[in-house]
């Protein structure tokens, strides 16, 4: 029977935006995030002397070449760590919608690097599963952990894992608005090259983010539910106005999504400790209190429909379930 590996979806609350190395998927800077309960991934991989070459199955679909490529580079590592040859069979069932800016590619590589070591009889320590999944997706490295975890960027590839901040268990939830599930007009990674390549804000982002980090890790260990929607807030906004000063200029934001910002800065008014951050997308996130969750849930119920809004707790780290939708 096959083992099955499920990875969370994080959002990263100090963003990361931008690589110092392609090749190895080298953050420009650390970034910290916070893996939830909603979201995930579910994948098995098992090496097959008969397959001809490596396969990939999302959601019972066989998918392309293109799809494929981030998936070969975690498997060619594992398979060189292990010695074999074999191809692979990768069986994945992504419970985020792909490519919408909800952090489906971090569950889905992070889930990929333990079902792969998994396969191949690897025991790897959390530090090495981070590493492999960070070869797939820079921002998979976090999903490794539960909680609170700090990406650190690193020099080499030896160096550059996530490692946990702090186990969450506190009175922090996210709402996220779903104002569209559709593929981007333009990636994370075009998105990121671009902004690095031709923006004149990208250095003041770049620059204000150690002071960033440094305050939301305090507000973390203080459990300051305000100065973390604060921070976050801050932080976002400054890595999407890199975006308008790239050539051509482009933003992640649509007409909703500024709907949804306006609908928070309401309930900051009603008296919530409510903030939002935004990833490479348009959907909005909201960091509040787990315990006003379903009221906020309810205010905002005026503005989008139920199925636009989904309530999301802290989540676990890696782990192996026994079959896809076991508990």
């Amino acid at each position: 029977m096959s083992n099955w590996v499920r990875a969370h979806t994080n959002i990263a609350l100090i963003k990361y935006w931008g690589k110092a190395d392609e090749d190895l998927i080298l953050p420009m800077n650390n970034s910290l995030s916070l893996t939830l309960d909603a979201f995930y991934t579910e994948t098995s991989v098992t090496f097959d002397d008969a397959l001809r070459s490596d396969e990939l199955y999302l959601d019972d679909r066989m998918q392309d070449l293109a799809a494929l490529k981030k998936v070969k580079t975690v498997l060619d590592l594992v398979r060189e760590k292990a010695g074999i040859t074999s191809k692979a069979k990768v069986m994945s069932y992504n419970h985020v919608p792909t490519a919408a800016g909800l952090a489906s590619s971090a569950s889905g590589l992070a889930a990929l690097a333990g079902a792969a070591s998994l396969a191949a009889g690897l025991e790897l320590s959390s530090e090495e599963l981070s590493k492999l999944a960070r070869r797939g997706s820079g921002s998979a490295s976090r999903s490794i952990y539960g909680g609170f975890a700090e990406w650190q960027k690193g020099t080499s590839h030896e160096t550059s894992f996530a490692v946990p901040v702090d186990d969450a268990d506190w009175d922090i939830g996210m709402l996220f608005i779903v104002v569209s599930d559709n593929k981007k007009d333009v990636s994370s990674r075009e998105g990121m090259s671009r902004t690095v390549q031709t923006s004149p804000f990208y250095q003041g982002w770049l620059d204000s983010l150690d002071d960033d980090l440094s305050a939301m890790k305090l507000a973390i260990k203080e459990q300051d539910i305000h100065e973390v929607g604060v921070i976050a807030e801050r932080n976002a906004l400054k890595m999407h106005a890199t975006t308008l000063g790239a050539d051509p200029p482009f933003t992640y934001w649509s007409p909703d999504s500024m709907k949804a910002m306006e609908a928070v800065r309401a309930l900051r008014d009603k008296g919530y400790s409510v903030h939002f951050t935004m990833d490479a997308g348009p959907n909005v996130k909201l960091i509040c209190r787990q315990t006003q969750l379903e009221e906020i849930r309810t205010h905002l119920l005026n503005d989008f429909s139920e199925s636009q809004l989904i309530s999301a707790r802290p989540g676990p780290g890696l782990h192996v379930v026994s079959r896809p939708g076991s508990q």
